[in-house]
């Protein structure tokens, strides 16, 4: 008996149905969209980090809904029956710990679904900072009126860290609209199709000093935590930007204040932190030259209706029987290019 191709129908009791656990926190969270259809086919059921050990003990699929739970790990010892585990964001790194990189369990993401409203957002932090919209909008509430002048934006340059599929998104957008740009990667390359040249991330500090803008958009894995340090941001240019829409331990951020604060660096758009949310009694709230967001650079309107169909889709595939799409390279901590 092969496994029904189809979540439409209902499926014959002899086929055998996998149990998929969905985590979710708290649990009486929002439910991924169409897990009704799932249903009909599969043995769905939902816990929250607490409860994970117990509804692991026998599933063969695992959800992270709630993606940034790090819950995975301390349920691993029961997770006996684990075929597959898919992390509903693009950063898989807080379940990339040794005993499930070592193991076989297949591991996919949203790779993909966030590429386009991410580089959207980076071009809005880029177009806000050099057209000042920031103080603009600081006078209008103070009934102010003050004329300046603005920065071109076409002819300015951006180093973009990290050649994932995101970040080539963000490269053609910023190409679109008159920006050179380059890339930072674990290869170089003098002829990338998106980046032109790719610069190694080994020798960041070498070349960061090109750019106008300075991009963050790497995976955080151990060699990439805290790569933005000290001796980056004292390599930028004194009016460089820096924006970071990957990871908050991806930047050193008692080096990025030192950096705002001497002047080494003009601004920041930051939007993630190493702590998230981010402690009312952090500095970055009010220096100058800092812009907040609360992690929100891919998340528009529809974005979770779009990741659950995302892994629905991939699980009509793992029922008929073929390959997964989004499949991580465990060793890398993203998916790799073919």
């Amino acid at each position: 008996m092969t496994r029904t191709d189809s979540l439409s129908g209902v499926s014959d009791p002899a086929v055998h149905r996998p149990i998929i656990v969905v985590l979710c926190e708290p649990i009486d969270a929002p439910k991924p969209a169409g897990m009704a259809a799932l249903e009909l086919v599969t043995d769905v059921r939902y816990t929250d980090a607490a409860g994970l050990p117990d509804a692991i003990e026998s599933a063969e699929i695992l959800l992270l809904w709630d993606f940034f739970s790090s819950a995975l790990q301390e349920a691993w010892p029961r997770a006996q029956a684990l075929k597959w585990v898919h992390v509903a964001a693009a950063g898989v790194d807080t379940v990339l710990f040794d005993e499930f990189r070592r193991s076989g369990v297949v591991l996919t993401n949203a790779h993909g679904f966030f590429d386009g409203p991410i580089a959207e957002f980076v071009l809005a932090t880029i177009l806000a900072h050099d057209k000042d919209l920031h103080r603009s909008r600081a006078l209008q509430r103070g009934h102010e009126w003050e004329h300046r002048e603005s920065r071109r934006t076409a002819g300015s340059t951006a180093l973009i860290v990290g050649t994932g599929g995101i970040g080539r998104q963000i490269a053609r957008l910023l190409r679109a609209v008159g920006l050179e740009v380059r890339g930072s990667g674990r290869r170089a390359s003098s002829d990338d199709p998106d980046f032109g040249i790719v610069v190694p991330s080994a020798a960041l500090a070498e070349h960061v000093g090109w750019a106008d803008n300075v991009v963050v958009i790497a995976p955080l894995t151990s060699q990439t935590r805290g790569m933005i340090d000290a001796g980056v941001f004292g390599a930028m240019k004194a009016s460089a930007h820096l924006i970071n829409v990957a990871r908050g331990p991806l930047v050193d951020e008692a080096a990025l204040l030192q950096a705002l604060r001497t002047g080494q660096i003009a601004a920041a758009s930051l939007d993630v932190f190493v702590t998230e949310p981010l402690p009312t009694a952090s500095p970055l709230w009010d220096i100058p030259g800092v812009t907040v967001s609360a992690h929100m650079a891919g998340d528009v309107v529809g974005w979770r209706d779009g990741l659950a169909e995302q892994f629905t889709a991939n699980v009509a595939r793992w029922l008929a029987g073929d390959e997964l799409v989004n499949v991580v390279d465990k060793s890398l901590g993203y998916v790799a290019r073919g």
